[in-house]
C-alpha cells in the first residue's frame, strides 16, 4: 500500500482517522542509528509503526522495530513525542491520518539485520551520513533530536 507524507500543504487531504504510533531510535555501540528504507514511499526512516489495542507503546516500538529490521531491542529512553497536526499521512486505500507518535531511544539487544514486507534496505548508519538519506522532514526532526542526547522533545 503507497502513502503520501504532508506537511504544512494546504492541499493536504483532510484526516479521517488518528493512530496512535511508536517508533525508535536504535543506536548500536559505534552510535550508528538503524535505519530502513519503506516499501511504501521509498523514503528513509525510523522503524515504527501503529501501537496495538494489547500493547503498551514501548513494547509496540520493540515488536515494530524487529518486524522490520530483525533487530531485538531494549528501550533505555525517549527522544520525543511528535503530534503536529500539520503532518498529515495519506494511503492509497483511502485511509488519511494524522499520527500521534513517540519515539523511543533504544539499544540491541539481539537479532540478525533483514529487510521486511516493510522495507527494502535496513542499515546500520553513521549521523555523518543521515544528510545522503531521502527522507521527509518529520524523520529528520525525529533524527536530530535523538542525536541531542539527555533532550526531550514535546511536541
Amino acid at each position: 500500500m503507497a502513502r503520501t507524507e504532508f506537511f504544512d500543504d494546504p492541499d493536504a487531504p483532510t484526516p479521517n482517522s488518528v493512530v496512535i504510533a511508536a517508533s525508535a531510535a536504535v543506536f548500536d555501540g559505534d552510535g550508528r542509528l538503524l535505519m530502513q528504507r519503506r516499501t511504501d514511499n521509498g523514503l528513509w526512516a525510523l522503524p515504527g509503526g501503529a501501537m496495538e489495542q494489547t500493547e503498551s507503546l514501548p513494547a509496540a516500538a520493540v515488536r515494530e522495530v524487529k518486524e522490520e529490521t530483525g533487530i531485538d531491542v531494549e528501550i533505555v529512553g525517549l527522544v520525543g513525542t511528535y503530534t503536529d497536526p500539520r503532518h498529515i499521512i495519506a494511503y492509497d486505500d483511502g485511509e488519511v491520518r494524522r499520527q500521534f507518535n513517540i519515539c523511543f531511544r533504544a539499544r540491541p539487544i539481539g537479532g540478525t539485520l533483514r529487510v521486511s514486507a516493510e522495507s527494502t534496505e535496513v542499515h546500520w548508519i553513521s549521523p555523518d551520513n543521515m544528510a545522503s538519506l531521502t527522507m521527509h522532514r518529520t524523520q529528520r526532526l525525529r533524527i536530530s533530536h535523538a542525536l541531542e542526547v539527555g533532550r526531550i522533545y514535546l511536541g
